[in-house]
């Protein structure tokens, strides 16, 4: 990615011949080149499979592009006596670092390799010192720079609070633990195994998961369940009735509760049920003529359970991600008139109404996380009713944070009633759609739910 830079008059003596290894002084900097080195690197870090790994090796890129270019932008603007940042420390140190901010195990396994390409720039390169520690400077500020756009998990990872008495097991015993084998969950199950050889796992097919964890929570001490954000709710439900803690593995396609929990692995279950670490967590709640159901994330009205809907319709065919966008243009091009509906005591039309268990928050340019699973507060966003349904609600997005625009409203409330909705109303929670009519009634459940959590480093 980076292109050697000139000599600049200093004479540069060509790497002595016979090197045992490619991975030796002399050779790093020229596989540096292009950002060859960092690259592979990132490959690496990726083929573990692990988010964590993988999220490091995308911001090791993204540190690394944005160092490179401004490296690029000051080479292509220095005068004869000013220092020069070495392109390839730049790039070195941006990756590292970058790797580091979002894994500092990881960040270890390669500031030696950063360090060897760095200081090869020096020993037998075009560089003098000055040169590659402005590089360096340059690379670890591009990885801050990319870290304030795009925050790391341990800077929105939400508090270890409030403690919840749970127990503590160390082989597993006591964990009955409930796959959904159609969330692709295989993987994860044959690791919790390896982790917590004595708990019980059952994998079953998406139409067994309820009945199976009923049976599961008549013999557990702590209730497990692998898969989506459906399947969690599922066993949310379930483990608030029986008055069990619930252990939360992602499965699925979407984990957002599981990851605003900071649960995104084996390793992170296993190590809270091992200790015994837990927190309690707000509940969602939705009531409308006589039916509730819970909700861990959110809850909406209006255009989004049709996309839903809509998505869960082509999914099977052509996979999650394009299915959504599927579903977006299908929904959005429709000719449809807003939901009309009384909220709080007021009539209004609505094209979206979406009330989130916790205030999410956005940060940087990365999208809205909860930093708080028990602040008692609904996050309630309103698209309120228009001719064009597509512009206001690419508004409403963009706004974000606003609490009001012309196009959309946000408060924070404990409890939220609409009234006069016409029946065959979609709802949305957690993924999943139901229909509703009449009154409907959000409320908050405060710190109904038991889950482990693993206890944070300070």
């Amino acid at each position: 990615m980076i292109i050697p830079e000139p000599a600049r008059g200093r004479s540069v003596c060509p790497p002595p011949s016979g090197y045992p290894h490619p991975m030796t002084p002399a050779v790093l900097p020229r596989r540096a080149n292009h950002g060859a080195v960092w690259f592979a690197a990132a490959a690496a870090l990726a083929a573990t499979r692990t988010p964590r790994a993988r999220r490091a090796a995308a911001r090791g890129l993204a540190s690394l592009g944005l160092a490179s270019l401004t490296a690029g932008a000051l080479g292509r603007k220095r005068v004869p006596t000013a220092t020069l940042p070495s392109g390839h420390a730049a790039s070195a140190a941006a990756f590292a670092t970058g790797v580091a901010l979002e894994s500092p195990a990881w960040g270890t396994v390669v500031a030696p390799v950063a360090a060897s390409v760095a200081l090869a720039r020096v020993g037998g390169g075009p560089h003098v010192p000055g040169d590659v520690l402005a590089g360096a400077a340059l690379g670890v500020g591009a990885a801050f720079a990319v870290r304030a756009m795009v925050p790391t998990r341990g800077q929105v990872a939400p508090p270890a609070r409030p403690r919840a008495e749970v127990p503590a097991l160390p082989d597993g015993a006591g964990l009955v633990l409930v796959a959904n084998t159609a969330a692709g969950s295989a993987e994860r199950v044959r690791a919790l195994r390896n982790a917590l050889p004595r708990a019980e796992v059952v994998e079953c097919e998406p139409e067994d998961v309820p009945a199976e964890l009923e049976k599961a929570a008549a013999r557990a001490r702590v209730l497990g369940v692998c898969g989506g954000d459906g399947t969690v709710n599922t066993a949310a439900r379930i483990a608030l009735r029986a008055r069990l803690p619930l252990a939360v593995l992602p499965g699925g396609t979407l984990n957002h509760f599981a990851s605003d929990l900071g649960i995104e692995d084996v390793r992170d279950l296993a190590r809270a049920v091992r200790a015994g670490a837990a927190v309690r967590v707000d509940v969602g709640r939705y009531s409308c003529g006589g039916e509730h159901g819970v909700f861990l994330n959110t809850c909406s009205v209006g255009v989004y359970p049709e996309l839903v809907r809509e998505r869960e319709r082509f999914s099977p065919l052509i996979g999650g991600w394009p299915a959504g966008v599927l579903a977006a243009l299908r929904v959005l091009r429709a000719d449809r008139h807003p939901l009309e509906a009384e909220v709080q005591g007021r009539t209004r039309p609505l094209w979206l109404l979406f009330a989130g268990n916790g205030t999410y928050h956005r940060m940087g340019l990365a999208s809205g996380r909860r930093r708080d699973l028990a602040d008692g507060q609904l996050d309630v966003r309103v698209v309120h009713g228009g001719r064009r349904p597509a512009a206001r609600l690419l508004a409403a997005a963009v706004a974000g944070p606003l609490t009001r625009s012309p196009a959309h409203a946000a408060v924070q409330v404990g409890r939220l009633r609409l009234d006069h909705v016409a029946p065959g109303t979609l709802l949305a929670y957690d993924g999943e759609v139901t229909e509703v009519e009449g009154s409907l009634i959000l409320e908050k459940l405060p710190e109904a739910l038991t889950v482990y959590r693993p206890v944070p480093p300070d």
